[in-house]
């Protein structure tokens, strides 16, 4: 995931020259309609509070999750991830009070923000945003807390498999019944991010299957979570044929949207995470409810592993088509986007450390320290330029509001 790409590339273009009132990129409104209050302080903030927002909370909670099951940890990276599980936590509720106070204000922006074509596909980073506060209420509140934290991770989990099933089908559905003809010049990797839900609710499924106490509970979460790692994956496959042929025929994207090159590594590092994690629940959890012959899970446990081990070895073409290109841009300019680099490469890191625990080798626990510590830096570094341009007010930025004034301007004309 899943997840993480800027605005589209124009529009992020566009944004690194706008002023902070973005004039420049409105000609056509009168002057004092951009001086309106909803075009300052609070209101501004609101109302061009994005869903792409909350993959900040994507990449703190897979940092946290990081941290937390580093190979070579100890007591003081433990509470470490706490500490950034709990600033997650934070960053969630407040996204989640800004949304639903921006589609309060204002609710025509919720349709112009469903009918466009690449900021509609950032609702996929809410499901994958609570996904990983599932997983650490799994590793950290679980054993802390006892059963009790154990039905709220299953809760929620319930509410993000929903969540995460009705954006991948009902947004990929939208981007081919409305709106004008897609070129394929214009497609990036952000069609990824409502698909790769499904495969992070299946890796999430599976932990949250390890904790349940009551079996039949934990069988039904391994059964869904295998439906939702079947919808994801194939589809997210077939994404990703579509934009290699982007790639080889289109050439890189802009430099404003090269970080969606490491958006592939989502589908196939959490694809990777969730066919070897459920294979392990399976072994563990048929037995207990005699769902299919005696010795299955066995088998299902090695299947699981050895599917995971090829789609990582797969993640691997992809890291080093996302290195190449970011290698061949040198420079490009901030942008919220930025934040595809933790997502996509932290659930490649888990994958990695997680093939380290099956394997008795030590050469996946260092891959996957490396590739750990490497998404703890870009955090850092991601954090650092959102904090800055977020105190400018930069980054609040929402391409859909100028599809909204045009269509209030055609309603005029009629």
């Amino acid at each position: 995931m899943g997840g993480i790409c800027g605005q589209d590339g124009s529009h992020v273009m566009v944004n690194t020259t706008l002023d902070s009132d973005n004039a420049a990129a409105q000609p056509d409104l009168p002057k004092l309609e951009q001086s309106t209050k909803h075009e300052k302080g609070w209101r501004r903030v609101v109302r061009n509070f994005t869903p792409s927002w909350f993959s900040v909370t994507m990449g703190t909670g897979i940092v946290s999750m990081l941290l937390h099951s580093l190979p070579y940890n100890g007591v003081w990276l433990y509470w470490i991830s706490v500490v950034i599980f709990v600033l997650n936590v934070l960053l969630f509720m407040a996204g989640c009070f800004i949304t639903i106070l921006r589609h309060t204000l204002y609710p025509e922006v919720f349709l112009a923000m469903i009918k466009h074509p690449v900021q509609s596909m950032f609702m996929g980073t809410f499901p994958m945003g609570l996904a990983t506060i599932i997983n650490m209420i799994c590793a950290v509140c679980v054993p802390a807390w006892g059963q009790r934290a154990s039905y709220l991770a299953f809760g929620l989990w319930i509410l993000d498999a929903v969540i995460s099933v009705t954006v991948a089908l009902l947004l990929p559905f939208m981007l081919m019944a409305n709106g004008e003809e897609t070129q394929l010049s214009s497609m990036t990797a952000v069609w990824l991010l409502p698909i790769v839900s499904c495969n992070v609710a299946a890796s999430t499924g599976a932990a949250v299957a390890e904790v349940l106490p009551n079996p039949d509970y934990a069988l039904w979460t391994v059964l869904v979570s295998y439906v939702l790692w079947g919808i994801g994956l194939p589809l997210g496959l077939m994404v990703m044929v579509i934009y290699l042929a982007r790639l080889a025929l289109h050439k890189l994207p802009p430099k404003a949207v090269i970080v969606s090159v490491f958006l592939p590594l989502g589908p196939l590092g959490q694809g990777s995470l969730g066919a070897t994690k459920l294979g392990e629940c399976a072994r563990d959890v048929f037995p207990k409810t005699h769902t299919l012959e005696q010795g299955s899970e066995a088998s299902l446990y090695t299947t699981g592993f050895l599917i995971g081990f090829a789609l990582w070895s797969f993640g691997l073409v992809w890291l080093f088509f996302a290195i190449a290109s970011i290698a061949c841009s040198k420079t490009f300019p901030f942008n919220i986007g930025w934040w595809g680099f933790t997502f996509p490469l932290g659930g490649f890191a888990t994958a990695t450390c997680q093939i380290g625990k099956e394997l008795p080798s030590e050469f996946f626990d260092i891959i996957g320290t490396i590739l750990s510590l490497s998404v703890v830096i870009l955090w850092i570094v991601v954090s650092i330029g959102t904090l800055k341009g977020a105190v400018s007010g930069k980054l609040f930025f929402a391409p859909c509001l100028a599809d909204l004034r045009e269509d209030k301007d055609d309603d005029k004309t009629a």
